[in-house]
């Protein structure tokens, strides 16, 4: 089912082109970005439940101007009650601010060049298998709740509960001299989490499903209720490993991790011009197993981060980081590929129309390889298989990384022996830990259910999976 366009954008189409062509005739590099997200959160829990909208929903412009020596922007939350010329008065005002308050700091923005463009017009409107106006909040409610209800019914010593669904419409529109652009789009996530309790010991797991979907994505949750609850029990029986290099092999939500904190700051371009990464340092240079190939990109895979052009106006593309082991290049928004003189890869996001736009990732994931997981869990003496996480660190300046891992499976002689150890945290350098890398399965899987920050804690949603990988690693 297609997703419809934004009728507040449209309205406002015409008066953003009009500004556009008004401010043009003092500046030489013009553009508005007009966004409306707009979405809702359903949850239920043991003890409750609520319906809220999404914290990702906004509304607004960002008003962006080249006048010759730098670059200047503001924000809108409405555009209308004002004419046209009235806006350009108040640009002109804020801009001459702007302008005495860099002088009077000695602060110097001519090196972001002039923006140049192409002439492009685009119009993309997903599709989805069921939009989220087909159920009213009190069938979503009921579906959520059953879930709920089957976990308890699954084990008695499941002691609470947590099913949440959110759905998110994404509608923007940019207009500059050369391009006319607009997206509508959905995603949705949803989680699964359970609490087990036995004797004194608690333990709890979660699943997380996402996409670029609409209400379908409650029947993927209702199928995995009774693997949540199972997982739940087993981590109550979980050891703690013994610190440790071993051998283990990564499961593609784990891998995705490890190529999100490995390379996904770090290669920010941003960070090159700030000279905060390591990365730029070894662009050219080898450093992971040849088995290893990544990307970034909104274009080359399906997932929460997938869109047509960024908030920069600058089309979607795939972005191969690593090929066959060796750094290619970083990811760019559009002021940093001006300052490093290279082409802006469609990275510019922001949190929100409020907030400046970063070189920020949007789908990050390691290539398949030709390797069969079984093939890889007989390969291994003594290691073990690595699933599900809590949260990941990294180090772009040093290349350090952390990641905490939800719990992992013992092998012993290329079988599993029963064991799982749990919590695993997972540490090391970066070049190290992806050049021993030495399988890499057939398997690919995306998850988008987190959130990325940079900067002042910014927020935006990005998405990261892989293939299976077999790897040495640093284990505590």
């Amino acid at each position: 089912m297609k997703v419809e366009d934004s009728r507040y954008l449209n309205d406002k189409r015409d008066l953003m082109k009009k500004l556009v062509r008004s401010l043009e005739r003092d500046f030489p590099y013009v553009s508005v970005l007009g966004t409306d997200v707009r979405g809702k959160q359903y949850q239920v829990m043991t003890t409750g439940i609520s319906v809220n909208d999404s914290r990702w929903s906004e509304r607004g412009f960002v008003l962006r101007i080249h006048d010759g020596r730098g670059c200047f922007e503001l924000s809108f939350n409405e555009m209308g009650n004002q004419s046209v010329e009235e806006i350009v008065k108040y640009v002109g005002r804020k801009l001459s601010a702007f302008r005495k308050s860099m002088n009077e700091k000695s602060l110097d923005a001519s090196a972001v060049s002039m923006f140049e463009e192409e002439e492009s017009k685009l119009c993309f409107n997903d599709e989805v298998g069921i939009l989220p106006g087909s159920l009213s909040a009190g069938e979503i409610i009921d579906r959520l709740s059953s879930f709920k209800d089957r976990a308890h019914e699954l084990s008695d010593e499941v002691v609470k509960v947590m099913a949440l669904m959110e759905n998110v419409q994404v509608s923007k529109l940019f207009i500059s001299s050369r391009k006319e652009l607009s997206q509508s789009y959905i995603w949705s996530q949803g989680y699964l989490y359970v609490v087990a309790r036995r004797n004194k010991r608690t333990k709890y797991s979660m699943k997380g499903f996402s996409g670029l979907k609409g209400l379908e994505i409650l029947d993927e949750m209702e199928a995995f209720v009774g693997k949540v609850v199972e997982n739940a029990r087993l981590l109550l029986s979980a050891e703690r490993i013994d610190p440790g290099e071993y051998d283990v092999i990564c499961s593609p939500d784990v891998a995705g991790l490890i190529a999100h904190e490995a390379f996904g700051h770090g290669v920010e371009m941003d960070m090159f011009v700030k000279g905060r990464a390591k990365a730029v340092e070894y662009l050219g240079k080898r450093v992971a197993s040849e088995l290893v190939t990544m990307h970034d990109g909104a274009a080359g895979v399906r997932e929460v981060s997938s869109y047509a052009f960024d908030d920069e106006g600058s089309l979607a593309k795939d972005t191969v980081i690593i090929e066959n082991g060796i750094l290619k290049r970083g990811i760019s928004d559009l002021i940093s590929a001006s300052v490093l003189g290279t082409e802006p890869t469609g990275n510019g996001k922001r949190e929100s129309f409020e907030r400046k736009a970063y070189a920020r990732m949007t789908n990050t994931y390691f290539s398949p390889g030709k390797d069969d997981l079984k093939e890889m869990i007989e390969s291994i003496d003594y290691g073990f298989l690595l699933e599900d996480y809590y949260s990941g660190m990294e180090d772009p300046k040093n290349w350090g990384i952390q990641c905490v891992i939800a719990y992992g499976r013992e092998i012993k002689k290329s079988q599993f022996t029963g064991r799982i150890v749990s919590p695993v945290m997972m540490t090391g350098y970066v070049p190290s830990l992806l050049k021993s890398i030495s399988m890499v399965s057939g398997d690919f899987k995306l998850s988008g259910t987190g959130a990325c920050g940079k900067g002042h804690k910014e927020f935006a949603k990005v998405s990261a999976g892989g293939p299976y990988i077999k790897a040495r690693a640093r284990l505590g």
